[in-house]
């Protein structure tokens, strides 16, 4: 009696997403670490794998927003189990492929649909559904932090496993603790059900068209595209450009591991600051930071010493976008189909790392460097910080009338 009390707890439902979150988003973060040596073991170039990846965050982002649809008839508990299954089988084979079509196969597609159904959108609209509404932002800050509390330490973890063994035991690994999401999820069940958070009573097909004619939800949608570019190309290729640059060995991961911890002060203490101030003043002064940093991270000479302060920086900056964009969402449009609506925002987060993926490894083996796509960042995260500007936050009429 007291366990299934404490499983229908809204907190359980929190601890139990934070857990989801910690090992699917900590595994994909691992992903730049095996650039290099699945690349260089099988003879391929860096844009093989980076086309791989690319396609895996491009297919998160369109399968979002069907997952987020799909939770409002199964309930997220089902749809998230899915995710974890499908999340697992493609590690599995990615562990096993031979061939660049094997690899795009299971890597790409099959990786990608798992985490659009188990990733960050779905579990961050689970989570506002079942959160007191005072404390919303708080706990999607958590939810956000806990993530790259799996970065943390499954980074550093991945480097471990590839460094003791080789890169499919390591993925094989990772396969094993992807599939524990099936059964955390399933556990949800009597905490969240199909009808929590159900605040309204419009159809998916006027909540479609509500938002596309919101133009804060567009620009809102413009915006997050550069996140996702920063975010991308930042993890899978910073490694390899660190070692490029300073040969030092262990410093990319290293990289990785300073974002990651850095980025749990930002992402908690972005939550708390959303739920207090403007969310969209907020992600202008964001993104305007992300601008400054990278901009002075090419203009010193690249070091040891230059590569930890930027990724302290940007760790401080890194996923502290997630908080303001996902409540805006709910705050203007209400919580029904807030995993649809935010799917659909979140796929423009995957376009822009589907771009900064793939263009990363395009330019670099066309040039040697990746100073380019470094400069093109600086530009969106600039344009980014004067988009946000003009969104409109009040929450829709219905909303205030319901």
């Amino acid at each position: 009696m007291f366990i299934s009390k404490i499983m229908r707890h809204p907190g359980f439902a929190l601890v139990a997403a934070a857990c989801i979150i910690f090992a699917a988003f900590g595994i994909r973060q691992s992903m730049g670490l095996f650039m290099r040596p699945i690349s260089e073991g099988l003879g391929w170039g860096r844009e093989i794998l980076s086309l791989a990846l690319a396609t895996q965050n491009l297919l998160i982002g369109f399968a979002a927003p069907f997952f987020g649809a799909l939770a409002d008839h199964w309930g997220p508990p089902k749809t998230l189990a899915v995710g974890g299954l499908l999340f697992s089988l493609g590690l599995l084979l990615m562990s096993l492929a031979s061939t660049p079509f094997a690899m795009f196969m299971s890597a790409g597609v099959m990786m990608g649909i798992g985490l659009g159904a188990c990733g960050m959108p779905l579990v961050l609209a689970t989570v506002s559904k079942v959160a007191p509404e005072q404390k919303r932002s708080l706990w999607i800050g958590i939810i956000t932090t806990c993530g790259t509390g799996g970065q943390l330490l499954l980074v550093p973890a991945s480097r471990l496993a590839i460094g003791e063994f080789d890169w499919p035991t390591s993925l094989l690994m990772l396969s094993l603790i992807a599939i524990l999401i099936v059964p955390i999820a399933l556990a949800t069940s009597s905490a969240i059900t199909k009808d929590t958070g159900k605040d309204n009573n419009i159809n998916v097909r006027e909540a479609l068209l509500e938002a596309s004619h919101h133009r804060g939800y567009r620009l809102l949608t413009s915006g997050f595209f550069v996140c996702g570019f920063h975010v991308a190309f930042v993890a899978i290729h910073l490694p390899a450009f660190v070692h490029d640059r300073c040969a030092a060995p262990g410093l990319g991961a290293t990289a990785l591991m300073l974002i990651a911890f850095c980025n749990m002060i930002g992402a908690a203490t972005s939550g708390w600051l959303g739920g207090r101030f403007s969310k969209k003043y907020l992600l202008s002064a964001i993104y305007s930071g992300r601008a400054l940093v990278m901009c002075s991270f090419l203009l010193f000479p690249i070091t040891p010493l230059t590569v930890i302060v930027f990724s302290c920086f940007i760790g401080l900056l890194w996923l502290s976008t997630v908080p303001p964009t996902s409540g805006l969402v709910s705050q203007i449009f209400g919580l029904r189909y807030m995993g649809m609506l935010y799917g659909i925002v979140f796929l423009s987060h995957q376009l822009g790392a589907f771009v900064g993926i793939w263009l990363g490894g395009y330019i670099f083996d066309s040039t040697g460097s990746y100073t380019i796509v470094w400069w093109i960042a600086v530009a969106l995260a600039v344009a980014s910080a004067i988009i946000h500007l003009p969104i409109d936050e009040r929450p829709l009429p219905r909303l205030n009338n319901a």
